[in-house]
């Protein structure tokens, strides 16, 4: 038998979702923390297919930073 629950919350979206990506003017960049960079670069590519958006990101000391290109 299953349990049926009621007005449980929907977790939060995926990591993507959480990134600055919609905020970023051409040549602006944000910083990630604790995140590796192939997670980043696997987020990039993601939002660069929903927002036909250019994103690269490069390993920096303490994290990876993220720049919008086109």
């Amino acid at each position: 038998m299953y349990e049926i629950d009621k007005n449980v919350p929907i977790p939060a979206p995926s990591k993507a979702a959480r990134f600055p990506y919609e905020a970023l003017d051409v040549n602006d960049s944000f910083k990630v923390t604790g995140v590796s960079l192939q997670s980043v670069c696997n987020s990039n590519y993601r939002m660069s297919k929903k927002t036909g958006k250019k994103f690269i990101a490069r390993a920096e000391e303490g994290g990876v930073r993220v720049w919008r290109t086109e």
